[in-house]
């Protein structure tokens, strides 16, 4: 009787540790698939990113085409000219040059380049040339349509301070006005 009882008491505690060793190798196995299913959806995401990134990168090179035929021929311009007709021929087609320049800094901060600070840094050099503020005041009514929350338009409000801030500035110290952002 006491040998059946060691020998049960043995098989039990064989059983006891196949069935721990199962479910630990079950365990396993789930963490397992689960990791390569997480792998997998990251893997998708950044395909996805490196898609978005490649159609941002070939929309960038269309603009800039479609830009600088605007610039080289005023009749491709007209088409796109929404200055006031006032302004002259010239110094619109310096408009369309001066737009190139911040679309190209807000692409190059979109895509992670420059961080906001750099941007404004950037920007705030650009400030100095009177045609670039022209520029802007002359197209304040084509900001005044873009979504509150685009980054566009954050970006606006951004640039408007960052000119309040170079008009009333007390010092010819134009690289030290404003307080960039910081991300």
């Amino acid at each position: 009787m006491a040998t059946q009882k060691y020998l049960a008491g043995r098989l039990g505690s064989a059983a006891l540790t196949l069935l721990a060793a199962t479910a630990t190798m079950a365990l396993a196995a789930r963490q397992r698939r689960s990791e390569q299913a997480r792998l997998h959806e990251r893997r998708l995401e950044l395909e996805e990113l490196a898609i978005r990134r490649k159609a941002l990168a070939h929309q960038q090179r269309m603009q800039w085409e479609l830009l600088v035929r605007a610039i080289d021929d005023p009749s491709l311009a007209a088409v796109i000219d929404t200055y006031d007709k006032s302004i002259p021929a010239e110094r619109r087609r310096q408009f369309f040059y001066a737009n190139a320049w911040y679309v190209h800094l807000y692409h190059v901060h979109r895509a992670g380049s420059l961080d906001r600070e750099e941007l404004y840094r950037h920007l705030r050099e650009f400030f100095q040339s009177p045609v670039f503020r022209e520029y802007w005041e002359a197209s304040r009514h084509m900001r005044a349509t873009l979504n509150e929350a685009s980054l566009e338009a954050q970006l606006g409000l951004m640039v408007d301070g960052l000119v309040r801030d170079l008009d009333e500035a007390d010092t010819d110290e134009w690289w030290v006005v404003g307080n960039p952002p910081t991300d």
